[in-house]
């Protein structure tokens, strides 16, 4: 500790706003770590920077996406020489109750430093070969399901941590809660399809993804979410990526799918997006048939499997998608589903009413740690 308390009185008169200083025997980008980690405080306020301070060789990363302050916490990225066993970091934050930090999705244990109320410090891991590894620090995630053929995302927004695009526009309140009731009942029909175990016994996978609001270095606006089906075991793999962008009331308005070697398609409303398997020289060397997804007129997608099920997620009862989405079977009302995502407390409520038969009707309750997303399901 008196090593990092000396190098403070070194860097005296310096402004404390994550102190981005060039310090003697700072690594090489050639043979530099990275790790980023967020401070979150006890009660969201005004945003503002603690003072972070680093042993020799080490250094903020520079630049403003790399060091981000929101109403509730305040994130910052570290470069150096790599360690497994990390190293010590202190934050000074006067005026302002630490809670806890987070590296990927685990909150680090904080040691208070002697003498000094205001100053928190911890052991950072140096071991990610790039800023954009660290990316699990920033979002708040969970995934209910990572199993052969399907790997799915749940992205908890909360308006205080707001970071990057995100300060700048009004808050997008209706895709955030339409998001979650549409990854539901997009998981819920390609399991029920059969879709799932097709990708599972190539070796491939459906991705379901929603939106981020934290992430300065995924700047998710606007807002929009994915489908993805990657030909292989992840995005390094032949890739068909749907970007489903949405309006204020949840709904579905345009499909840019990037796909692997022919870059961004675009998709409106009626127009029919297939995405293929890269498996073979059928169509035009993208392979098999996979799903065809269709942007619907009431801002749903018709989702259609190669022998012709049909499923759609469809608007709810009042007619948009922010309080609940219907989803379709052949043609007719299945699943009504709804979601709660209480973002403070940790805690998503999943609703689903059978619309044919009462026994698809279920409620579950899901708990998670609210700053990591951890311990869900």
């Amino acid at each position: 500790m008196s090593g990092s308390l000396s190098r403070r009185v070194l860097l005296a008169g310096v402004p404390a706003v994550g102190l981005a200083v060039a310090l003697p025997g700072a690594a090489s980008a050639a043979e530099s770590a990275y790790a980023a980690f967020r401070v979150v405080r006890r009660r969201p306020g005004e945003p503002g920077r603690p003072e972070v301070v680093l042993p020799a060789g080490y250094e903020i990363l520079p630049g403003e996406k790399y060091s981000v302050a929101s109403r509730a916490e305040y994130y910052t990225f570290v470069q150096g020489p790599h360690t497994a066993a990390g190293i010590e970091v202190t934050v000074r934050w006067p005026d302002e109750r630490v809670e806890a930090v987070v590296h990927q999705d685990t909150r680090l244990e904080l040691r208070r430093v002697p003498g000094d109320r205001h100053s928190v410090s911890f052991t950072l891991p140096m071991t990610q070969p790039s800023p954009d590894a660290n990316q699990p620090t920033l979002q708040v995630w969970s995934h209910p399901d990572v199993s052969p053929g399907m790997n799915w995302r749940i992205e908890h927004n909360d308006p205080d941590r707001a970071a990057g695009p995100w300060t700048t526009v009004p808050w997008p309140a209706g895709p955030v809660r339409s998001v979650i009731h549409q990854l539901v009942a997009a998981h819920t029909i390609l399991r029920d399809s059969g879709m799932v175990d097709v990708a599972a016994a190539k070796g491939h996978r459906f991705v379901l993804m929603g939106i981020e609001t934290n992430n300065t270095l995924h700047a998710d606006n606007p807002p929009h979410w994915h489908i993805s089906y990657n030909s292989g075991a992840d995005f390094s793999a032949p890739t068909h990526n749907p970007h489903f962008w949405l309006d204020p009331s949840g709904r579905n308005f345009y499909n840019g799918m990037d796909v692997t070697g022919l870059g961004r398609l675009k998709y409106y409303v009626g127009d029919p997006a297939p995405l293929y398997d890269f498996v073979g020289e059928a169509n035009g060397g993208r392979g098999d048939l996979v799903v065809t997804f269709t942007l619907r007129q009431d801002g749903g997608i018709d989702i259609v499997s190669p022998q012709g099920r049909t499923y759609a997620i469809a608007a709810g009862r009042g007619g948009d998608l922010v309080e609940e989405v219907t989803a379709l079977r052949d043609g007719e009302p299945w699943l009504r589903v709804s979601t709660d995502d209480r973002v403070r407390q940790g805690v998503l409520v999943v609703r689903v009413e059978g619309l044919r038969d009462r026994a698809d009707s279920s409620v579950r309750v899901y708990r998670y740690d609210r700053l990591t997303g951890v311990g869900l399901p």
